[in-house]
Formats: structure tokens, C-alpha cells, sequence
């Protein structure tokens, strides 16, 4: 079974690739591909191992040889799922990978808008400290998490392990319900809690239900010092609104890892607002970025493989 890697420098040039090529007769690595790009270099292959590069119908029409197609990641987007299940092709992605990884992200950036780290890095890097009459600064009210209140949007693997590491600081964390299902969930929406809760954590999927799901309506009934932290999609934060409530004091911080265009090659505001004395956060979409969540990411992958392989060896066995 011949396989083919299109963009492997998407998991970075520190992970083994070992345990893939164990799995395959042969396994072709490119760093990168475009979409045009692929149709050439799966002309031969078996299966396609992709993370974000885009196969659209058309490439997997011209694409008689290809079985499967296996995604190093989670969403399947990139994929055009109605063409691969025309063409029964088979596609297999990966999931949990990062839990440990995106969870400790998340409390990194809740932990360090509690404290309002980026004023008071910014006041330390203009001489504010040296200039003090104390023996340290106090101009920006840090938040305490013990006793308060987190709303965790979104109850999966990834928001009970965030809410777990919550509860490790002494917070009482509540999930809400699923967006677009409040009628029908026995959980609290979020527009219900918002005017109690200390910390919005968000860690559900970008959809109809979920696009702009914290907008000016729902920031308006925020208690002004409530952090917001967003590592699930970009847009489901209104960012300009958001933006705005924060410069207004209505929103006591604002943490992102994720944006609506990435890379953000046009620029984003919430980028250019890092330079204004803001209690802002925005990370590069690396929550996910440790070598062991990278890693296992090839394990899974290669599970799959294996998988493939079995099914394949039971088809010609007439199972």
C-alpha cells in the first residue's frame, strides 16, 4: 500500500514518522503541497495523508487509485466528503489528540487574564515598575479564580478536561447547553449565565448555531470584569464587538488562539490592538503545538493505517 504525505510540515520537522512508514510498503513525504500539487503527486497512491491541504471533487475524480484518505486532524473540511463516499473512498481523521495540550493552553491564557498579565508586562517594559513609590505596581485589579464561576461551552473530552483543571484553582464551572439546542437541553444556556459568570471558556464547533455565539448581545449582559477565552473556532466570537467591549471596560479580558482567516495574511484588529494597553491575548493557533500531542497525531494516524490495511485484507478475503 503506497502512501502519500502532502504536507508534512504542518506537524512540525521534530516528529518521527516512523511509526507511518511501519505501516506501508512505501511512504512518499512532501512538506507541502498546494491543491493543484496534489492531483500530481497522489496520481499513484493508495491512500492520501493530508492535514489541511484541500481535495475537492474534482481532484478525487481524477484520482482513480486512491482508497483513502486519512486527516491529520480532526476537522475533515479540506475533504469533500460527498465525493470521497461517491468514489468510496475512505476517510479517517484523528481526534483527542491534543486534549492535554489545548487544555493547559486554555488555563495558561485564563491564568494570565486573571492577572492581567499583558498590563503589567507592558507597564514593567516602559519603566513603569522602576518609577513606582512601592515596592510593586497595582494599577490593574487582578481576579482571584478561587470560589469563582467558569461557563465551559462545549462538554466534550476537551471541555471536561479544562473544567477539571478549573476545579484544581477552586472554581465552580457549569457547561452550558449545547447552542442551538437550549429548548431541549437540560443544561443552562449561555445567555442565562452570562450575567453571573466570572470566565467563559469555549470549546464547541464553528456552526450556524455557534457563529458569533458571544456577539454584542450577549457581551452586553457580561459583567465587565468577566475573561473571555476562545481556543475552539474563530468566529464564534464577534472579535470586532468583543474588541470593542474591552476597550469600553465592558469586558475584563480577552484571550484568543484561534481566528476566523488563518494565516491571517490581511492582518486582523484584535492583532492590531495588541500594541494598545489592553488586558488582550492572541496566540498563533498553537494550543494544540506540543511535541506529544504532535506525536500522537502520527500514532493515531498509523492506527488508522492499520485499520485500512485489515479492511482491505478482509475485502480480499471475501469478508
Amino acid at each position: 500500500m503506497k502512501a502519500v504525505i502532502l504536507d508534512a510540515a504542518s506537524l512540525g520537522p521534530d516528529v518521527d514518522l516512523g511509526p507511518l512508514r511501519d505501516r506501508v510498503s512505501e511512504l512518499v513525504v512532501h512538506q507541502q503541497s498546494t491543491s493543484h500539487q496534489a492531483r500530481e503527486r497522489l496520481a499513484d497512491a493508495e491512500v492520501a495523508i493530508v492535514n489541511k491541504v484541500v481535495l475537492d471533487a474534482e481532484t478525487l475524480d481524477a484520482l482513480p487509485r486512491l482508497q483513502a484518505i486519512c486527516v491529520l486532524a480532526t476537522g475533515t473540511n479540506n475533504i469533500d466528503m460527498a465525493a470521497a463516499r461517491r468514489l468510496g473512498i475512505a476517510v479517517k481523521n484523528v481526534t483527542g489528540y491534543g486534549t492535554a495540550s489545548v487544555a493547559q493552553h486554555t488555563l495558561l491564557l485564563l491564568l494570565a487574564l486573571a492577572n492581567r498579565l499583558p498590563r503589567y508586562q507592558r507597564d514593567v517594559a516602559q519603566g513603569r515598575w522602576g518609577e513606582s513609590p512601592f515596592f510593586c505596581l497595582m494599577d490593574h485589579r487582578t481576579l482571584q479564580l478561587e470560589g469563582k464561576h467558569l461557563a465551559v461551552v462545549g462538554q466534550g473530552e476537551l471541555g471536561g478536561r479544562v473544567a477539571r483543571l478549573a476545579e484544581a484553582f477552586g472554581m465552580r464551572v457549569t457547561f452550558t447547553a449545547r447552542p442551538g439546542n437550549e429548548a431541549h437541553d437540560s443544561r443552562p444556556a449561555l445567555a442565562d449565565l452570562a450575567g453571573e459568570v466570572d470566565a467563559i471558556s469555549l470549546h464547541c464547533p464553528l456552526n450556524e448555531a455557534t457563529h458569533h455565539l458571544v456577539g454584542e448581545a450577549l457581551l452586553a449582559r457580561l459583567r465587565p470584569d468577566t475573561l473571555l477565552v476562545n481556543c475552539a473556532r474563530g468566529g464564534i466570537i464577534d472579535e470586532a464587538a468583543a474588541l470593542a467591549a474591552l476597550r469600553e471596560g465592558r469586558l475584563g479580558g480577552l484571550a484568543v488562539d484561534v481566528l476566523p482567516e488563518e494565516p491571517p495574511r490581511e492582518g486582523h484588529a484584535l492583532i492590531d490592538a495588541l500594541g494598545e494597553p489592553l488586558n488582550l491575548i492572541v496566540t498563533p493557533h498553537n494550543a494544540w503545538i506540543t511535541p506529544e500531542a504532535r506525536q500522537t497525531i502520527v500514532a493515531m494516524t498509523a492506527d488508522n493505517l492499520g485499520e485500512l490495511q485489515t479492511a482491505r485484507g478482509d475485502a480480499a478475503d471475501g469478508r
